[in-house]
């Protein structure tokens, strides 16, 4: 049995997509027990509401937390300070070794900083690293990492979150000899600064199959199954691809919408127009996992709904869990100190 806890109080939309979520997930998967963790009357409401409609929720258990951690909490304050918080007492449960995973769709930098506080890093790996999957024009996505965890990293750094995406590329999302890109300014070896210099040096000695720098015009090309970058960079990629996203679909529907003919070839364009979307959905990856810590976590975004949260357990945990992608960190990482030596 896989055992997760899931904190029920985290996101925008808490504690229904949370709760009803994890009902879906152990509809999918009877392997799969979770703990939501919250306040505990508003769970059972939720699950009370739910139940009408013929969920299995057996492996279904409820954790009380009384406290929420908000968004304009300060992370690491509200780690210390909000013991009895949902995201506190998910993190401990794991710590205590009574769960193999945590996810959750609220406050990101509470939950980078509870990771790090409650369970450390994995041996050998010295800083953390946020991947989540872009969205990329093949349909298959591209593992971009580090998207904010670590703010100026080195290049040994850079070298440990290239070994950990192409780790978890292949034995989580199923790419075979995933081929890692890292972020830069141009094509060419010798481009960039001193840290994208460095880095690249030491990506072609790394256990990877490193294929050479990747201008940000190819993120999205599929061409490559891992990137690599620094988290300030990342985040600002992110961030970019979020108001893209956003801003493209918004404009879409508004000339969709703008009078009778452009709502009829909406309407005969439908089918075509939902498969496209859903190559832009990240409700389909469900989260980006917090790689490098001695745990497995998974963040959900702020807004995800029952569909994001479900499949942060059944197609993140399961297979972080099943393929033992944590032991596969250490030993990849090790294999890329005995490199350095």
């Amino acid at each position: 049995m896989i055992r997760v806890a899931l904190d029920a109080m985290g996101g925008d939309h808490a504690p229904k997509a949370p709760v009803k979520g994890a009902l879906l997930a152990v509809q999918e998967l009877q392997e799969i027990s979770i703990s939501l963790v919250g306040q505990k009357e508003l769970i059972e409401q939720e699950l009370s509401r739910i139940k009408s409609e013929d969920f299995d929720d057996d492996n279904i258990h409820i954790v009380d937390a009384r406290e929420i951690i908000s968004g304009e909490d300060n992370p690491t304050q509200a780690i210390r300070e909000k013991k009895d918080s949902s995201l506190v007492k998910a993190m401990n449960l794991l710590k205590d070794n009574q769960v193999e995973a945590v996810v959750s769709a609220g406050n990101t930098g509470a939950f980078m900083a509870g990771g790090l506080l409650k369970l450390g890093r994995l041996a050998n790996i010295k800083r953390p690293a946020l991947a989540p999957v872009f969205p990329a024009f093949d349909g298959n996505g591209t593992v971009v990492l580090d998207v904010g965890a670590t703010m100026d990293p080195k290049p040994e750094h850079l070298k440990d979150f290239a070994i950990m995406g192409s780790v978890y590329a292949e034995k989580v999302l199923g790419r075979e000899r995933p081929r890692v890109g890292l972020i830069n300014v141009g094509e060419e070896a010798g481009k960039g600064n001193q840290l994208t210099k460095e880095s690249y040096s030491l990506l072609e000695t790394a256990p990877i199959n490193f294929c050479g720098n990747v201008e940000a015009r190819e993120l999205l090309s599929g061409d490559f199954d891992v990137v690599v970058c620094e988290g300030f960079m990342g985040n600002v990629l992110l961030k970019f691809m979020e108001g893209i996203g956003k801003g493209l679909f918004g404009t879409m529907k508004d000339e969709f919408t703008a009078d009778f003919k452009s709502k009829l070839g909406a309407w005969m364009l439908k089918p075509r127009m939902k498969s496209l979307k859903s190559r832009f959905d990240y409700n389909e990856y469900g989260g980006a996992p917090f790689l490098g810590v001695n745990g497995i976590l998974v963040k959900s975004h702020g807004s995800s709904n029952e569909t994001a949260i479900k499949n942060a357990i059944v197609r993140q945990v399961y297979h972080f869990v099943n393929n033992e992608v944590l032991t596969a960190f250490s030993q990849e990482i090790e294999k890329g100190v005995e490199t350095d030596e």
